[in-house]
């Protein structure tokens, strides 16, 4: 059953992970494609700030295997300022967001061995009840810059929207913009999730993206699994976007000059009937 916005969830206990794959599909203006086997965590913050012990067999800001240190994200805030949750709060206190009071997933990959790279990240805020207040897209690029997409009032199945206003590929332009689905399944929206992503300019969609996988409870069992599995899952994530580029390259898809980053460091979604 996918969840809407309608739809109780309770804040969970303990972090998860998901086993899946990510894929890629490029239509114009040559056709590329990828799909990859991936992992990736799903975390409650708040409980993991209430009750950090809860995060094992996860490295939490300390060394690991497999490991989530909160300088990765947000400003770049430690533990000792809050961290990367309290850099989120004060960005939807400060987008008049203040009604976001339940629990705060966090959809990312984690270190593994040391290295991290995260292209996308998505934070889902619910409120007191348990129903999902607003989804937070935090994107990096390759130039070890940050641009975060606000979707606002969302709900799981429809698009959200939002124009494209960070550098993110050389052979995509900065123009256009991004459609956002997201569907969650099973009690608490904990047995799986699948986020698309899709590229469109003015002659239509050009790209086709996502993640998908199976959820389940992180404990040694999976953390093992994970780590037999992907061992290097984040620097592979960096070598497969060298690769497809220089196939790209190969396949002759124009490249664009890198722009200026966006003077605001936010973006808000906007409604479906606004798209042009």
């Amino acid at each position: 059953m996918n969840l809407s916005l309608d739809h109780h969830v309770p804040p969970g206990n303990q972090p998860y992970i998901g086993f899946g794959h990510v894929w890629h599909t490029r239509l114009r203006p040559r056709l590329h494609r990828f799909v990859v086997p991936t992992f990736f965590l799903m975390l409650p913050m708040r409980t993991l700030r209430q009750r950090p012990q809860s995060a094992k067999p996860l490295a939490l800001n300390r060394s690991g295997a497999l490991a989530f240190r909160d300088t990765d994200h947000g400003d770049g805030r430690g533990p000792l300022q809050g961290g990367a949750l309290a850099w989120l709060e004060a960005l939807l206190s400060a987008e008049g967001i203040h009604d976001a009071q339940g629990e705060i997933w966090l959809q990312c990959y984690p270190r593994v061995l040391g290295y991290t790279f995260k292209p996308v990240s998505f934070w889902y805020c619910h409120r007191s009840d348990g129903s999902l207040r607003v989804i937070v897209a935090e994107v990096n690029n390759t130039f070890g810059e940050r641009h975060v997409y606000v979707l606002d009032h969302p709900r799981y199945g429809q698009v959200l929207q939002a124009r494209k206003v960070f550098h993110v590929s050389p052979f995509c332009p900065l123009e256009g913009g991004y459609r956002f689905e997201f569907r969650r399944t099973g009690p608490q929206g904990l047995r799986s999730v699948r986020v698309k992503v899709d590229y469109h300019d003015s002659a239509g969609p050009m790209l086709l993206t996502g993640v998908a996988g199976r959820l389940e409870p992180l404990n040694a069992a999976s953390r093992r699994r994970a780590l037999w599995r992907y061992p290097l899952l984040t620097l592979g994530v960096m070598a497969r976007i060298l690769w497809n580029a220089f196939l790209l390259w190969l396949k002759r898809v124009p490249v664009h000059a890198k722009p200026e980053t966006p003077a605001q460091p936010v973006s808000r979604s906007f409604p479906s009937d606004d798209w042009q």
